[in-house]
């Protein structure tokens, strides 16, 4: 889709404060943080000169020339970030360890990259064949991407703790009074304010965002040519790469080390392919190219300027001592809200990777919050916030300085880009198809790069450096254990799915009383009966006359359409009323999001009873085909704008202005049928009150439409008949809680990780995250032994 340059200009302009806020803070601390060990010692013009060389063709071989030229490239459908990456690998090259994948997913209109082709080259074939059978390279590989996720995560710690400490250490500068401990107590409260407002959602205050980052990027520049006029005109030389080859032949192991510090000048580059599908690749390469790449040049260029020319200054506060003192304090404002914006942008960013995480079963069920109706990307997770929360105190108070915490902010800065660059090097041969010299020469140019880089910061491992591999190391064996986890419980449901044999003889009324309404059984199998199904027929002394098997899945794309999104299928012969429905989620979908779940199924089966029947009307004929109802087939159904094909009216109840809802809830419960007790309708009247729209939304009748059912096939009729009987009586959700537990033949490891972590994990139930109401849910419990 190509966008009018005036839509064009506009979303480059809005990234600023999206994308850059982290990337824009950087000229807070990388001189600070490069000349902190001992390259002090070669504090003269020559050395300044080099590091600043060494800066500049830093942020242009990697923001410039990998990101914005290449990256930015592999996007998945719009979307960008390691699990995009891993996504398009996923889907092109059969490296998942996802269960629960079906034949039909690969149908789906975004599953395949537009123009690819399923002929490999022989080198190809065999390559593709190697990972694709060895288990231990597919676990490898996505090991690898939750240690890339992880250091995304812990990003989340380390970004609002080294902007914002660093934002309010200027004001040392100027008031020697103010103490360290006081400028760290300072942080901490802002800290604590920022994300303690976010349950509030940005929505109210996104639209400062890009005027601040926008004004800060300005500000740089204007002081970068200040301090190039006034202090070193000679700096422009310094572009040079003479001028890099020069600082390490002089500084030798000291400026190899000294690139931990350099380093930070990338921080937040891999925002801006996290965050392509909030925009788009052109929006993005405009804002970079036209003001982000142009700004931070100028200011970096501008404090070596002022550096060169006073040796004696104050390392510590280079970027503020280099300001001229008449504007120290409105830029000492717009750098602290500058820090603010970018440590939002990264906290928002590490929502969104969790849920991504969570969808495709590599975290564990974490409660999900849309802080805005209008934007669907905006959301908020009370626990990984306060998490969050806790431990970016914990770091800013422990170690104080951001020093040690530029530190462990390099590590994670380098370890995601060799990630990247590892997993882009992949899709360049298994889903651009160009060959393995291309990806080879991509993975040289810039993953030996970036080996430097990673290589100096494992040098400050023990002066900080160790920060984010503890986090990466948590946050991957917790992914890994629930993934593992969640894979077992789902082969444990293979194996002792329920024969269709046994549902046979058991008859239509499944050898238990069928009472009217419809129960959604909810299970992670997309085929078969699951095992629990037996334990509750055994266990439940009546069964609803409607039984839907609702299987939410996610799929390794980023969105599924919502025509897309419903398979629809039959369970045994057209009398026993059971049915499957596999709901379809992409990664970055929020499974739960549809407010009218009940109703639209009951149009979908609808629609589906048609099709069905219209099929089996049209392969009469055809005695292969005699049996239209088969297990195991399913279709995708979209519910029909046409409400009148699927030979249904609905009736919605007007609302009475006047009545309020808990009024007409009691009424409604006063009239109710004589057999629900006064506590079940008290539980009713007061659910009902605090949340209306599910009891309107309960009250839409069904009726037959008398139209068209003197054509409708008795068969048809029949059934929907039922269907709509069973929707006046209620529905209910009936949900399995399993309890996972190892063998006891099983290692002491397996036991710890099954027994503990993942008992621990599975605390947040599958019904919070899937949005189900409580007043209608139903649990039974189950052990697993896997």
């Amino acid at each position: 889709m190509q966008l009018h340059w005036t839509s064009l200009l506009l979303l480059a302009y809005q990234s600023c404060g999206v994308v850059y806020g982290d990337l824009s803070t950087s000229p807070l601390y990388v001189y600070k943080g490069t000349f902190s060990g001992s390259l002090h010692r070669f504090l003269d013009e020559e050395t300044v000169f080099g590091v600043f060389s060494v800066v500049f063709w830093t942020i242009t071989l990697i923001p410039l020339l990998k990101y914005v030229f290449i990256v930015l490239g592999a996007d998945d459908n719009g979307e960008g970030g390691t699990f995009a990456l891993y996504s398009l690998l996923v889907r092109h090259a059969k490296f998942s360890l996802m269960p629960n994948q079906q034949a039909a997913d690969e149908e789906l209109s975004a599953y395949y990259r537009p123009g690819y082709s399923t002929e490999d080259t022989p080198i190809l074939k065999a390559l593709r064949n190697f990972l694709e059978k060895h288990r231990k390279s597919r676990t490898f590989l996505l090991l690898m991407v939750l240690f890339g996720a992880s250091l995304v995560i812990g990003d989340g710690v380390l970004t609002p703790a080294m902007s914002v400490l660093s934002s309010f250490s200027g004001l040392q500068v100027h008031s020697s009074a103010l103490t360290h401990g006081e400028v760290v107590l300072l942080s901490c409260i802002v800290l604590v304010c920022l994300f303690t407002l976010q349950h509030w959602g940005t929505r109210r205050v996104a639209f400062l965002f890009a005027p601040v980052v926008v004004l800060w990027l300005l500000l740089l520049a204007a002081l970068g040519i200040y301090n190039i006029a006034v202090w070193n005109p000679r700096i422009l030389r310094a572009i040079s790469p003479y001028y890099v080859v020069r600082f390490f032949q002089r500084t030798g192991k000291d400026g190899w080390i000294s690139l931990g510090g350099v380093l930070l000048s990338m921080t937040g580059t891999e925002a801006m392919y996290a965050d392509l599908g909030h925009f788009t690749a052109a929006s993005i390469r405009i804002a970079f190219v036209g003001l982000i790449y142009p700004c931070l040049v100028l200011q970096y260029m501008g404090q070596a300027a002022f550096l060169s020319k006073s040796p004696h200054c104050n390392i510590h506060f280079i970027f503020f001592e280099s300001i001229p003192r008449p504007v120290f304090w409105p830029v000492l404002v717009i750098a602290t809200l500058a820090a603010i914006v970018g440590s939002q942008a990264v906290i928002s960013a590490t929502f969104s990777i969790v849920r991504q995480c969570t969808a495709l079963g590599c975290f564990p069920r974490v409660k999900i919050v849309h802080t805005s109706n209008r934007i669907h990307g905006q959301i908020y997770s009370p626990e990984i916030n306060w998490i969050l929360m806790l431990v970016c105190l914990g770091v800013t108070v422990g170690f104080r300085d951001t020093d040690l915490i530029g530190n462990a902010y390099g590590m994670a800065c380098a370890g995601v880009m060799v990630v990247t660059t590892l997993l882009m090097a992949l899709v360049m041969i298994f889903v651009w198809q160009q060959g393995f010299i291309l990806a080879a020469m991509f993975l040289l140019a810039f993953g030996s790069v970036e080996c430097v880089y990673l290589s100096a910061a494992l040098m400050k491992v023990p002066q900080g450096g160790w920060l984010p591999l503890a986090l990466s190391l948590v946050v991957v064996a917790v992914m890994y254990v629930w993934h593992y986890g969640t894979r077992r419980r789902h082969l444990f449901d293979v194996q002792n799915k329920v024969s269709l044999k046994w549902l046979h003889a058991l008859g239509p009324s499944l050898g238990i009383v069928r009472v009217p309404g419809i129960g959604l059984i909810y299970s992670e199998l997309a085929t078969g009966v699951p095992a629990i199904f037996s334990h509750f027929v055994t266990n439940l002394p009546a069964f609803h006359q409607v039984l839907v098997f609702v299987c939410v899945k996610a799929v390794p794309i980023p969105h599924v359409r919502c025509y897309e999104r419903h398979l629809i299928g039959r369970i045994g012969p057209r009398e026993y009323r059971m049915y499957r429905c596999v709901i379809r989620h992409g990664y970055k979908d929020v499974p739960g999001d549809d407010n009218d779940f009940e109703n639209d199924l009951v149009v979908r089966i609808a629609e589906f009873v048609h099709m069905e029947a219209a099929e089996a009307a049209a392969n009469a004929d055809d005695p292969r085909n005699s049996d239209a109802s088969v297990e195991g087939r399913m279709a995708v159904v979209d519910r029909p704008f046409d409400l009148s094909r699927t030979g249904l009216l609905m009736r919605a109840p007007l609302p009475n202005p006047e009545d309020s809802i808990v009024v007409r809830a009691a009424t409604a419960a006063a009239t109710a049928d004589s057999s629900k007790t006064e506590t079940i309708q008290s539980l009713q009247t007061m659910y009902e009150a605090e949340s209306p729209g599910f009891a309107m939304r309960r009250r839409i009748r069904f009726e037959i439409d008398d139209s068209t059912s003197e054509s409708m096939d008795p068969a048809v009729k029949e059934e929907l008949s039922a269907l709509v009987e069973a929707k006046h009586a209620g529905v209910a959700y009936i949900m399995g809680h399993s309890y996972i537990k190892a063998r006891k033949s099983s290692s002491i490891i397996k036991k710890i990780a099954i027994d503990v972590a993942y008992t621990f994990l599975q605390l947040q139930g599958p019904a919070v995250a899937l949005n189900i109401p409580h007043i209608s849910l139903i649990e039974v419990g189950m052990i697993y032994y896997v």
